[in-house]
């Protein structure tokens, strides 16, 4: 990882490539925080395990859903990185200062309005698992908005308030698409018997092409709309923003809130273990070394998903209420949980850390030309 305090020297593109300037490497960047890794394993999982080339690796991946692998996968990657957030929000300097409410309350009382939801279950915890299943899409699609404006700033690609807007909306496409194709969102919100007129069901029909269109054609669009003012789309913010949509157009949406979990879990972790690595190397006093933080932030993020996913659910059902609807209901409450904290910690004000470590690399990459 490049080192704090000083400028970065992860490599730059060459002029026209449009690669930007990664935070680790162009392979760690693109396949990890840029999802490509996940691209090969949605193919997999449309192909099955019937297509004679790829069958055994597609039966491979299965085995990763089996009974006996997913909870360690889940708690590996999935449960760890909403445990992250949490993490991230109490190490990083100065939050517990500027955020009293969300370090000290906040915890209080998304317990206290989980237990309330465990109590009335069949009406207030249903609502609670619905608003989980509409909200995750639009969280995966704000997430990969910011990734991308943030590559765009730290490889000197000057964005106007437009192609802000721009980005934004193409990451919404998939979040549109999820909200009328899946069994939450629209469908949670609205009666039965509007959903199943004939208008609604022709109108719904026509829009689903139509945000896959806007979602797939949109990052090249944006590249175009660049280039004609000399600025170059880094390619992992299209990237990001193609990924983030063949999640939630290719795959059913079962799968699709799997495997979306899955590569956002990975794609969260490596970011935040970015940031976090950085912080600390560049504290005064600081004697460890990278393997050293990596393995502490992540072995704590492991703990306490351990303690969230598992302990909690377990509470609650000693305490005589039905595991199975605790464990549901815990799972909604953190994921929401998670997206508000991310809201304020990855904030950018002129003083906060974030912003000082993404700006540490963008003056290099204005003096260099990246």
């Amino acid at each position: 990882m490049p080192s704090p305090g000083a400028p970065d020297r992860a490599p730059v593109s060459a002029p026209g490539l449009g690669l930007g300037r990664c935070f680790v490497s162009p392979s760690f960047d693109y396949l990890l925080i840029g999802g490509g890794l996940s691209l090969p394993v949605i193919g997999l999982v449309l192909a099955g395990p019937g297509a004679p080339v790829v069958g055994p690796l597609a039966a491979g991946l299965d085995t990763l859903t089996t009974p006996a692998l997913l909870p360690v996968v889940m708690l590996l990657f999935s449960t760890t990185h909403f445990a992250a957030s949490t993490v991230r929000l109490y190490t990083k300097p100065g939050a517990t200062r500027s955020l009293p409410f969300l370090t000290m309350a906040f915890p209080l009382v998304a317990l206290a309005l989980l237990t309330l939801c465990i109590v009335e279950a069949g009406t207030l915890g249903h609502h609670l698992r619905q608003l989980y299943f509409t909200w995750s899409p639009y969280h995966y699609a704000a997430q990969a908005y910011g990734l991308s404006v943030m590559y765009c700033h730290r490889s000197g690609c000057a964005l106007e308030a437009s192609d802000k807007r721009a980005i934004r909306w193409i990451s919404l496409m998939a979040f549109f698409y999820s909200t009328i194709s899946s069994g939450a969102g629209l469908y949670w919100l609205a009666p039965n018997a509007v959903l199943e007129s004939s208008a609604v069901v022709a109108t719904l029909d026509v829009l689903r092409p139509l945000l896959i269109a806007a979602g797939v054609l949109g990052p090249a669009l944006l590249w175009l709309r660049l280039r004609r003012r000399s600025q170059t789309l880094p390619a992992i913010c299209a990237l990001m923003l193609l990924v983030n949509g063949f999640w939630w157009f290719a795959l059913p949406a079962t799968q699709a809130f799997i495997w979306a979990t899955f590569f956002h879990g990975i794609q969260y972790l490596a970011i935040v273990l970015i940031f976090h690595v950085k912080e600390q190397l560049g504290k005064p006093g600081n004697r460890h070394g990278r393997t050293y933080h990596v393995v502490w932030f992540y072995g704590a993020c492991v703990l306490l998903a351990y303690a969230l996913f598992s302990c909690l659910p377990q509470a609650y059902s000693l305490a005589g209420f039905s595991l199975t609807e605790s464990l549901l209901l815990v799972v909604a409450a953190i994921n929401i949980h998670h997206f508000i904290v991310d809201a304020y910690i990855w904030r950018q004000g002129r003083q906060d850390g974030n912003r000082k470590l993404i700006e540490s690399a963008s003056a290099v990459a204005a003096g260099t030309g990246a």
